[in-house]
């Protein structure tokens, strides 16, 4: 079976090489072909991945193809992991917002609109081309902002396009360990959007463990989203948030914070992974290995800081994230084997309020047929509120990529929770066009 990878220059691909290569059994992957405009980040990952296959029987062969179209052909799965303008327009996103006073990040608030404006256009070029030129292969989507993206692709792909994230299998595995129990034996209870979801129960053995742990003040502060959010706050909202709403419930804290770093975060990741792609000598995989150490290790560490937290858990570091989640959803589909996941898909009824064709973040149950999502229960007002605000924001975004609208993008900047200034939204929108090449086709007032 080929692996087709979109964005085969990207720094997290040997996160999902090395899982392949611990996965040689039926059904799995003989071929990864990379495709990147990019041909020195390319050539790069793969001196990593041939260190990595060195040794290991039947390691999957790799192709680099620079051509979209023959990179597609023959695909079984795609997996989309692009950054359309790099770090350096993800620098952009970050600086634009963080100089007018609000959230500068890449899959948050104005940063996170920007880069979804820019990306679109592309991942929609692609999403047709593989409904032309591979239209029975599966699309895992990791481009960022996952939710929008997965939701545009849908467009043309239907249900074989799903977007993962490890935020939420993170988020469940820290908390089941902080309840003692083992994280492959619970049942999570969790739902929202992409970035933006609750973990509302615990179920094991047919009890709901999650109160418990909410009236344990050391179990409750002893995992990275207790500390960050803190016992009161998780108490009084009776969930554990995704670690992304740490922007929303503290904005101001986060704003302060990543405006009094030295470098903004993409600026940061750029810095940590110059001297890997630069190399001329030694092991690559070493040098790869050093600056993934040094960017999972930073992952947020302005709001840690902010609210006096500790450095991230060492089991963090040693990754099994998005990684883990993509490949158990590959061998659910090519083998038949049923698993349940959480994952980015269309709605189909499984949170009421939104509409059938809306993506969100939820279990889902995957076997050869794809994901299909599970019911879960309401969403708490306080929640429901986020989702559906936040959901008139993406679709605001898709409207603006899809038409052209500079009035939808407008709209996606203004309505915002993290924004809420129309007169702040025009002032970012005109500096996001004047920096970002890519906006260029907003420029009418449509």
């Amino acid at each position: 079976m080929r692996l087709t990878v979109l964005g085969g220059g990207g720094f997290r691909v040997p996160l999902l090489y090395r899982a392949l290569l611990g996965d040689r059994g039926r059904g799995t992957v003989a071929e990864v072909v990379l495709h990147d405009p990019d041909a020195s980040r390319t050539a790069a990952i793969a001196r990593v991945l041939a260190e990595q296959a060195a040794g290991v029987p039947d390691a999957p062969a790799v192709r680099v193809i620079s051509d979209l179209d023959e990179a597609l052909t023959g695909a079984g799965f795609v997996f989309s992991a692009i950054r359309v303008g790099g770090l350096a327009a993800r620098a952009v996103d970050e600086r634009v917002a963080l100089s007018e006073g609000v959230l500068g990040q890449e899959t948050v608030g104005a940063g996170g609109i920007a880069y979804a404006l820019r990306t679109l256009p592309v991942t929609d070029r692609i999403a047709r081309r593989v409904a032309a030129l591979a239209p029975d292969a599966w699309v895992v989507n990791f481009t960022n902002p996952a939710g929008i993206v997965t939701e545009a692709m849908s467009r043309h792909l239907g249900d074989r396009v799903i977007g993962v994230c490890d935020s939420p299998a993170g988020l469940g595995r820290r908390v089941a360990l902080a309840l003692g129990a083992d994280p492959a034996a619970v049942r999570l209870d969790y739902a929202g959007l992409n970035h933006l979801g609750w973990l509302r129960a615990v179920h094991l053995d047919g009890h709901d463990l999650l109160p418990g742990l909410l009236r344990d003040d050391e179990a409750l502060t002893s995992f990275e989203e207790g500390r960050l959010f803190g016992a009161e706050w998780l108490r009084a909202i009776g969930a554990v948030p995704n670690e992304y709403l740490h922007y929303y419930y503290f904005n101001r804290e986060a704003v302060e914070a990543a405006r009094a770093a030295p470098l903004t975060r993409g600026a940061l990741v750029a810095e940590q992974q110059r001297r890997f792609y630069a190399r001329t000598g030694g092991s690559a995989l070493e040098e790869w290995e050093s600056a993934r150490l040094a960017r999972e290790a930073t992952y947020m560490a302005e709001n840690r800081r902010a609210m006096g937290a500790c450095e991230r858990d060492p089991r963090d570091l040693a990754s099994d994230g998005y990684e883990g989640v993509a490949l158990a959803l590959m061998r659910a589909i090519a083998l038949d084997e049923r698993a349940t996941l959480i994952l980015n898909v269309r709605n189909r009824g499984s949170i009421a309020a939104l509409d059938r064709d809306a993506v969100v973040e939820v279990p889902c149950v995957v076997d050869g047929g794809g994901a299909g999502p599970k019911a879960v229960e309401p969403l708490a007002d306080h929640a429901l509120g986020l989702v559906t605000t936040v959901k008139a924001v993406e679709r605001a975004v898709i409207e603006a990529a899809f038409t052209g609208s500079r009035r939808a993008a407008l709209r996606a900047l203004a309505v915002h929770p993290l924004v809420g200034s129309v007169t702040l939204a025009a002032r970012l929108l005109d500096r996001y066009e004047s920096e970002l090449p890519q906006l260029g086709y907003l420029r009418g007032r449509n």
